[in-house]
């Protein structure tokens, strides 16, 4: 999943380290980390690929038993996405784990229109560019989001 041009010093978690990071940057943030929300985060992080809150929202409503709206779930990927815990891909409408929760950083998705892959990568330089570019038009970033659309080198 994440492919990095630029090495950072923050460490990549997975399985239930990651979990247990996600809960740790959540509520460092002043944030509840409630079981709903856990099981939402695991869901995400089981997937290598961008997945949507529906797809989320049906995969948690199999495994419970009983019905998980789509609408609770997409309010948790939001404070996801706002503290660092999940990347949005514009484009797909869909989401994946922050390996680094926590970690701010802009986004730059290689995204495969074949086989849905969205690699995320780390680039300091472009990230700096795109936010000069901001700068220099008296534009204040928040958050910068770099999709470039076309096929891996699986689906080439």
């Amino acid at each position: 999943m994440g492919q990095h041009a630029v090495s950072h010093s923050h460490h990549e978690h997975s399985g239930h380290d990651l979990i247990a990071e996600a809960a740790r940057a959540l509520m460092a943030a002043g944030e509840q980390w409630t079981s709903m929300r856990e099981a939402v985060f695991a869901e995400l992080a089981r997937h290598e690929r961008p997945v949507s809150a529906y797809d989320i929202a049906d995969n948690l409503s199999a495994a419970r038993g009983k019905r998980v709206a789509p609408n609770s779930v997409y309010r948790i990927l939001d404070v996801f996405v706002a503290n660092n815990l999940a990347m949005r891909v514009e484009s797909a409408n869909a989401y994946l784990a922050n390996t680094h929760p926590g970690c701010a950083h802009d986004c730059i998705f290689l995204v495969c229109d074949e086989c849905g892959e969205a690699a995320h990568v780390d680039d300091e330089d472009v990230s700096r560019a795109v936010r000069a570019i901001a700068a220099a038009r008296q534009f204040t970033a928040q958050r910068a989001v770099l999709e470039i659309r076309g096929l891996c080198k699986a689906c080439a």
